[in-house]
């Protein structure tokens, strides 16, 4: 159920959150801040409301006044002003109707629902219709024990709540996972390493890459206070890696965020013999089964930590079906991809950041400081009309007004960025988690959820933010202050009401933004224990396929004469070294070469040998090109592989595989 706070002013926030999270005594410290006043241009009007709005987070029900000394061990009394004023901003853009108005309604979930809908999201309506699927059994066969307890806990829920209904007969759990008891366990159990192909390599110390937050992001870390460094680990899923919490455990009560970016850890991601894979690396068919084992994996480890994952459940809203702005993402790329094909952001997103990056970077307060409402209304207007002409002047456009556009275009779109159903998850990681390494797991799972469209947009955006705050000596912009600008245009939305706590999660969703800025070359790099599932997935259905071919009659009399004919004497064929592999190049002159493989043998390696093959041969389009090495069949679908992956053993995890020099997707 949504809520709804209004100021005298007739003012409404509007956010995502059916459910009242719940407060933690001594968060709210942290947010209920006096805005002193802003250093941004801004009207009278705007400052008083902010004011208003800071009043209103202040009155008796929250705990007692904010303090000096204790906002130093959390954040400077200024530190959430650009948040508030940033509302404000919204807010009159709105009211003057420059932005549509489009209310989501929340579904209730009736008893039972939530579990059902849940059991298909993650590919497992076999287990709701009864019916003996191969890619269900194949899902099932590949969970981790804290995974098929995740499962079974919702399947528990699920089929009790119909033996209450009296509707069908339902399986019984134990049929599902051949267990003599029902209930779930979650005790944690040491589980080996396992490489990302899902075979245990004895023996084989792994490659250490450092991705520390310096490399991801140069946020201007204080010297005088280092980050600590901690480790992340792929190889092991992150709900089997957590220690059991006491069920009298109590989240600290006096929970804050440090502004100061050394505040946040460096992390140390480890880089197994099989490389890393990012989230284009793979075909569309393995990344719908990450969706579902990410979910699976993410329930999981909310279970684990003991934190309820909560999911909107809301009206599906259709929105333009043509133009720029209030289009779904997948409609507007539909439309491009009929003049571009293969692009993954809307042009009209990518013409944004274009205009900002080329002569945005360096603007004092960018982001920030707001355009003028008037240009940016016209502009807004004009750009519908002209856009797919090619009409459209960029030059008359101001870097302060590109950036209220752009502001715009995430606002106005249909189904927030982050996708309605998951935005209480966000919030709850951050609210409910106080460990940056397990919120920053729980965000990785979240970015993994995502569909394509969302996650590839978002993707270009960070980018975009990262560059905005490289640029902080001239721009005046750090971390922070991005994070501040860009929280509430991601996670206040077009919902119907927002109540006082919801709008006290203003540090929360402006640390949320934080995370997703600095570590964002980690989260877009797909968990290595999740490629291993899916191999094993692929091989489950693999050999349930097979099984069901002995079933055919006429399959049977062709092996048997298959069998009488191995049986007579053949001419003996000659053996082929073990770690050949064929590795084919279409578009070079060269087009395939036999490739013989050692332990030290790099996908990088193979492609500078093909390339100095081809170097005089090969045409000016292909010498332009970014060429990668592609593992293709086999137990999965399709992979770019890492330039560093041992090939030795990415051969030795997928045998059947073909090998394939082509361009990288964009």
């Amino acid at each position: 159920m949504t809520m709804e706070m209004k100021d005298s002013g007739s003012v409404v926030l509007t956010a995502y959150h059916p459910h009242s999270p719940a407060r933690i005594p001594g968060m709210e410290q942290s947010f209920v801040q006096d805005v002193p006043p802003s250093h941004s241009p801004g009207s009278r009007k705007s400052f008083s409301r902010c004011r208003r709005i800071n009043r209103m987070l202040s009155n008796e029900s929250v705990p007692p006044a904010f303090s000096r000394s204790n906002s130093q061990a959390s954040m400077d009394s200024t530190s959430m002003e650009d948040f508030w004023c940033e509302v404000e901003s919204i807010k009159e853009s709105r009211e003057d109707g420059s932005e549509e108005a489009m209310l989501l309604e929340f579904k209730p979930a009736d008893e039972g629902e939530l579990e059902a809908e849940w059991l298909q999201d993650v590919g497992l309506s076999t287990l709701i219709s009864g019916a003996e699927e191969e890619d269900g059994q194949a899902l099932l066969s590949t969970l981790t024990r804290t995974q098929a307890a995740a499962v079974q806990k919702r399947y528990n829920t699920y089929t009790q709540t119909l033996r209450k209904k009296n509707k069908h007969t339902v399986r019984d759990v134990r049929d599902i996972f051949g267990t003599s008891d029902s209930s779930p366990t979650f005790e944690a159990v040491p589980v080996s390493p396992v490489s990302s192909n899902g075979i245990q390599l004895p023996g084989q110390k792994p490659v250490w890459k450092s991705v520390s937050s310096k490399s991801c992001l140069d946020c201007g870390t204080d010297k005088g206070s280092p980050s600590i460094t901690e480790e992340l680990s792929y190889d092991v899923s992150f709900s089997e890696s957590i220690t059991v919490l006491p069920k009298t455990q109590e989240w600290p009560k006096n929970q804050r965020f440090k502004k100061e970016d050394s505040a946040l850890p460096k992390f140390i991601v480890r880089k197994s013999r099989f490389g890393l894979t990012e989230v284009g690396d793979l075909s569309p068919e393995d990344m719908k089964k990450i969706r579902y084992l990410s979910l699976i994996e993410l329930t999981a480890f909310y279970d684990a930590l003991g934190v309820e994952l909560k999911r909107n459940r809301v009206e599906r809203v259709r929105g333009r079906e043509n133009g720029l702005f209030g289009v779904p993402l997948t409609v507007l790329l539909e439309n491009d991809q009929k003049k571009f094909p293969g692009i993954k952001v809307p042009l009209i997103f990518q013409k944004l950041l274009l205009k900002l990056e080329e002569t945005g970077l360096e603007t004092e307060g960018i982001l920030r400081v707001p355009g003028s409402a008037s240009r940016v209304k016209n502009l807004h207007q004009e750009l519908e009309a002209k856009f797919y002409e090619d009409t459209f002047d960029w030059d008359q456009v101001r870097n302060n007004d590109a950036a209220g556009l752009l502001k715009m275009f995430i606002r106005e779109l249909p189904s927030p960025l982050f996708t309605v159903e998951y935005l209480p998850a966000f919030i709850t990681l951050v609210e409910k988690i106080s460990k940056i390494k397990l919120q920053l797991q729980a965000l990785h799972l979240l970015i993994m959820l995502m569909p394509e469209a969302n996650r590839d947009t978002a993707k270009a955006f960070l980018q975009f933010l990262k560059k905005v705050v490289a640029n902080e000596g001239k721009n005046k912009m750090n971390l922070w202050n991005v994070s501040m600008i860009v929280a509430p245009n991601l996670f206040i939305y077009k919902g119907k009401r927002a109540n006082q706590q919801e709008m006290q999660a203003a540090a929360t969703t402006a640390h949320i933004v934080r995370l997703l800025i600095r570590y964002q070359d980690i989260l877009w790099t797909v968990p290595s224990f999740l490629i291993s599932q899916v191999r094993k997935m692929n091989e489950a259905a693999m050999n349930n396929s097979k099984r069901q071919l002995m079933f055919d009659k006429g399959v049977r009399k062709l092996l048997r004469r298959k069998t009488m004919e191995r049986e007579r004497p053949e001419r003996p064929e000659s053996d082929i070294p073990e770690g050949v592999i064929r590795v084919y190049a279409p578009l070079h002159s060269k087009v395939s070469m036999a490739i013989q493989l050692n332990s030290q043998t790099k996908a990088k390696d193979i492609l500078a040998r093909f390339h100095c093959e081809n170097s005089h041969g090969a045409s000016q389009n292909v010498r332009g090109q970014i060429q990668s090495l592609h593992e293709i069949g086999g137990n999965i679908g399709q992979h770019c592989l890492d330039p560093d992956a041992f090939m030795l053993d990415v051969y030795r995890a997928n045998p059947q595989a073909e090998w394939v020099i082509k361009p990288k997707a964009s």
